[in-house]
């Protein structure tokens, strides 16, 4: 399983940025999928999960509220859309699937990982 991980860039602190992970098989429309990062100096830490049929969500504190995770399993993507954007969450961000139908918040539990898109977020 490839996933190749797009979206990020450069924006203004209260803007808003959607990352796509998009999967090379359709097998991953089965199983859980989750988002990453990891800022600059820091070790990566979860973001969000979603179930393989999208019917369970699960967040880091820091970006509920403003961060929702999605998938569309016909395109074999996972989706972030992140609002209200602030510099604390510039960070590379990594999507990552699970050979589970669910998995959380430990990034043991998930088995392939693509290769990161960096997001900047100015103050």
């Amino acid at each position: 399983v490839q996933l190749q991980a797009s979206g990020g860039g450069l924006v203004q602190a209260g803007g808003s940025l959607r990352l796509s992970c998009a999967a090379s098989t359709r097998a991953v429309s089965n199983n859980a999928m989750g988002w990453f990062r990891q800022a600059p100096g820091k070790e990566r830490e979860f973001v969000a999960a979603i179930s393989w049929n999208g019917g369970t969500t699960t967040y880091a504190d820091s970006v509920k509220g403003r961060f929702t995770i999605s998938r569309d399993n016909a395109k074999n993507t996972v989706y972030l859309q992140m609002n209200s954007l602030t510099p604390g969450d510039t960070a590379v961000y990594y999507c990552a699937a699970s050979r589970r139908s669910y998995s959380g918040s430990y990034q043991i539990d998930y088995n392939y990982w693509g290769q990161g898109t960096l997001v900047t977020v100015s103050s």
